[in-house]
């Protein structure tokens, strides 16, 4: 590791010198490039910094042990010292962990009711709003790309786009099956019913660098959308289905009175499904005996529960149960965040000590 921080402490001084020279923006691309890189590794070098100083101390307090009038300070501070260099240790070994080249991008959520009928898609309201206010937390915006509502007024089908720095890297552990038991509305025996729905995470997908979508493979239907949205809307045929031939999958999309900005945003999730395919299968070749559990985003797994006459939300992945639902469901889900990163940064370390 120590070999690793010498050269990012190296690369440092270059990018610091190349990014004060009198040519620095004459290349913008450039520029954009090396200003990228000095902001990814900066925060590391200031950490190994403080590293290096808190071993120096240790060598200096030893010194220090020798003389009687010293002593007891002297281990102090290397006590004090220690404790430190662990901390530090565990931020820096976070630090350089591989990256995923998907974390800072943007998201589609796409939350899908299942068993339950309209308790589940009552409850498929709920987590939207969960989740629509953990993004107001976090100052992301979201936009309701689909939606198809049930007769009780929750969701059968939502799909939305959240737009915000490093939306990925915080809910992409939240793709999975979750399960909600509670006393319906509707229950007049007051007895609590067990119901599911499924959610989906995938990174915004970029059409001309990370999709290549052959027109010829797709087909393209337009009918008239149903649902909310006045007179204007069921009177054109702005509604917009596209089918990928390869795959077979499947996107529709009606929520705008333009035809044309619904073909955009329904390719705009044909490429985020066709990449999350992409995704997973290369993760299934990558660790077809050793696969996080967190990581996996099977969607038929069952990852999390909500029981709501015990107030309380156990994520199964990592035996992690809160006893905070009202707090997560109005989107306070940094604790439930945090856990399942640390895990995952916890995984990737045993891998890498591993090979």
């Amino acid at each position: 590791m120590q070999n690793k921080l010498e050269l990012l402490q190296k690369r440092l001084i270059e990018l610091n010198a190349e990014l004060s020279s009198e040519n620095a923006t004459k290349d913008m691309e450039r520029y954009k490039k090396i200003s990228k890189e000095h902001s990814e590794i900066n925060p590391v070098v200031d950490i190994y910094k403080d590293f290096l100083t808190k071993m120096k101390n240790i060598e200096d307090a030893k010194e220090m042990l020798s003389e009687p009038e010293m002593k007891i300070f002297a281990q102090e501070e290397i006590d004090l010292a220690k404790e430190e260099i662990i901390k530090l240790e565990k931020k820096l070994q976070a630090l350089l962990l591989p990256k995923d080249p998907n974390d800072e991008k943007n998201i589609f959520l796409e939350i899908r009711a299942g068993a339950g009928g309209d308790e589940s898609a009552l409850f498929a309201a709920d987590i939207f709003r969960m989740y629509s206010r953990y993004a107001e937390r976090m100052h992301w915006k979201i936009e309701i790309i689909s939606s198809n509502e049930s007769e009780v007024g929750g969701y059968k089908e939502i799909i939305a786009k959240v737009i915000g720095q490093g939306a990925y890297s915080k809910l992409k552990f939240e793709s999975g099956g979750h399960r909600v038991q509670r006393v319906p509305d509707t229950e007049t025996q007051g007895r609590i019913h067990t119901s599911a729905i499924t959610v989906a995470i995938l990174p915004e997908a970029d059409e001309i660098i990370d999709v290549q979508i052959n027109p010829a493979d797709l087909r393209i239907d337009t009918y008239r959308a149903s649902g909310a949205g006045g007179q204007h809307i069921n009177k054109t045929d702005s509604a917009v289905r596209i089918t990928h031939l390869p795959t077979g999958i499947v996107v529709e999309c009606q929520d705008d009175r333009s035809q044309h900005r619904n073909k955009a945003q329904a390719m705009s999730i044909l490429a985020a499904r066709i990449k999350d395919n992409q995704i997973k299968e290369q993760e299934s070749q990558r660790a077809s005996e050793r696969k996080s559990l967190i990581g996996s985003g099977d969607r038929s797994e069952r990852i999390r529960t909500y029981n709501f006459p015990q107030g309380r939300i156990t994520d199964h992945r990592i035996n992690l149960t809160l006893y905070k639902i009202d707090f997560i469901m109005d989107g306070d889900l940094i604790d439930l965040i945090d856990a399942l990163t640390a895990e995952h940064q916890a995984d990737l370390l045993a891998q890498l000590d591993s090979d």
